[in-house]
């Protein structure tokens, strides 16, 4: 997943006209027009950074003369007081964007920093971290992008680049014959025949089925640790495997080690805290 500046200024320009609608009241009021101040933007904690060039735009879009020293990069594990951007130019262009400049660092390190978390704790396995759907309306391309700076990978951007079949896909077709997990991908095959084509598994026997009828990956939903070994064993490298459900930091290396290919987490950006990012004037 990678962004264009085009589509990070739309955001911006969109959040920078959400917040100061007619103008900042405030800066206006008490901040001379040719005011010039320095101001850092520091990780107040240790963290993994994404979202920098949201926050350079922010700065730019309201002082195009404003000067920005770039000190740490997307996907840089950075320390706590660290400093992250240093911003010289008008007062008044760094005091109106300040708020829309960490808004978007702030979240978007925060799903950089979550992924990094559990990136961590299966480094020494096979298997990758993916993200989900379960992403902020408006922002998805952004949150899975942050996922890949915290060294995650992408699974589907939306409805309309892969197939995945889910439980209530299934049992829509529970009456099919040899069995819905075949038919469902039979069906997707020929509507569909250049898109990979994923299936949910609840159970071992319908990893079985989803393996035989020729699925590209199979979704291991919810299952234990014994039971994801035996799906491995069943699917012997025929099909990728990916767990899913119940994954947490406590959980994700017992998951890892069973020897499945990708782990996917929808915590790690609907549920991501955004962290610590201050910007203070010198």
């Amino acid at each position: 997943m990678e962004l264009t500046a085009a589509e990070i200024r739309r955001a911006v320009r969109a959040a920078l006209a959400e917040d100061l609608g007619s103008g900042d009241a405030t800066t206006l009021a008490t901040v001379p027009a040719n005011a010039k101040s320095v101001a850092l933007m520091r990780a107040r904690e240790p963290l993994t950074a994404a979202g920098i060039q949201f926050a350079e735009i922010a700065f730019r879009e309201l002082s195009p003369q404003i000067k920005i020293e770039k000190l740490a990069r997307d996907g840089q594990k950075v320390a706590a007081e660290k400093t992250l951007l240093k911003i010289s130019g008008s007062s008044r262009a760094i005091l109106s964007a300040e708020r829309v400049a960490l808004n978007f660092i702030q979240r978007l390190s925060g799903v950089a920093t979550a992924t990094a978390l559990f990136a961590n704790e299966i480094k020494d396995f096979r298997a990758r971290i993916l993200d989900t759907r379960k992403t902020t309306p408006g922002w998805r391309r952004f949150e899975k992008y942050a996922v890949k700076c915290g060294g995650g990978k992408n699974h589907r951007i939306g409805l309309f680049d892969m197939i995945l079949i889910k439980d209530n896909h299934l049992v829509a077709l529970r009456n099919e014959k040899p069995n819905a997990v075949a038919a469902a991908i039979l069906r997707a095959r020929k509507k569909f025949p250049k898109l990979k084509v994923e299936v949910e598994a609840d159970t071992l026997a319908q990893v079985a089925q989803a393996v035989d009828a020729g699925a590209d990956i199979i979704l291991l939903d919810n299952m234990t640790v014994a039971q994801l070994r035996q799906a491995v064993k069943i699917i012997r490298g025929r099909a990728k495997t990916e767990a899913s459900g119940g994954v947490n930091l406590k959980t994700v290396r017992a998951i890892a080690a069973t020897g499945v290919d990708f782990i996917s987490i929808g915590a790690i950006t609907h549920s991501a805290r955004a962290v610590d990012i201050g910007l203070d004037f010198e």
